[in-house]
């Protein structure tokens, strides 16, 4: 039989990709770095589809589109709720993951506006840090981004040490503001941040920036409650809201 067109140009629905290294930030966080396929291209904010065994998710990329290797955050979703992050934790540097060869995604850099106002929860942080690294890599000009990260506890917020240091580095571009929603709990013992959920402290920070619906577009990235507040309280004002929803689910 001649081979079609089409089976000439099909591409593997999966391809395989070493673990390169992993580090666990708290007992259900972590990131994990693997090695990139050969021709996966993607923009900063997208998406890539990784698996184990047959089973799999989609996780949004750390790493900005120039760097060699995946980065991933991952949240781990006990069973029987979650299927693949237990298999995800088990993973060690040299084991083996599946990747689909092509990532996804429209959440990525509007460049329309100025004002880049970029709300998050915990893993929901990813995108943006892959939207900055690449904006400074390109040695871009022209728009400020403003990073509100909420987590329940500081050692959730993760990237807090690399956008500190971003923002004091390049103080015109970056401002990051993390917050803790339980900050008289033990485990925030020390926090002297910000306080409150990340949703009901963004009104503050636009008011005290003089953002305004003419020069922002603002991204929600992360549980869908607080995407739900962020759309309620700025679609009214005619802003642009941008979302992304992270389920604490992986079925």
């Amino acid at each position: 039989m001649t081979p079609t067109k089409r089976q000439f140009n099909s591409k593997p629905k999966t391809v395989e990709a070493k673990v390169l290294k992993r580090k666990d930030v708290t007992d259900e966080l972590l990131l994990i770095w693997v090695k990139r396929p050969e021709g996966l291209s993607f923009k900063a904010g997208q998406y890539c589809t990784i698996g184990i065994g047959g089973i799999e998710r989609a996780y949004s990329i750390a790493s900005a589109p120039y760097e060699e290797d995946l980065e991933l955050f991952v949240e781990l979703v006990p069973l029987p709720e979650g299927n693949l992050t237990p298999l995800i934790w088990e993973l060690n540097e040299g084991d083996v993951v599946t990747i689909r060869p092509r990532a996804k995604g429209i959440f990525t850099f509007k460049s329309d506006k100025p004002n880049q106002l970029m709300v998050a929860t915990v893993t929901g942080v990813v995108p943006f840090v892959s939207i900055v690294r690449q904006y400074l890599h390109d040695d871009d000009s022209g728009h400020h981004f403003y990073i509100l990260e909420g987590a329940s506890y500081f050692d959730e917020l993760t990237y807090d040490t690399e956008l500190h240091e971003l923002a004091k580095q390049h103080p015109d571009v970056i401002t990051f503001i993390p917050t803790v929603s339980r900050p008289s709990e033990e485990r925030n013992l020390g926090w002297l941040g910000q306080t409150g959920r990340v949703n009901s402290i963004v009104n503050q920070y636009v008011e005290e920036f003089s953002l305004s619906d003419d020069d922002t577009v603002i991204y929600a990235c992360g549980h869908p409650d607080m995407i739900e507040d962020v759309k309620d309280q700025f679609l009214p004002k005619g802003f642009q809201v941008e979302e992304e929803r992270f389920w604490k689910q992986d079925d």
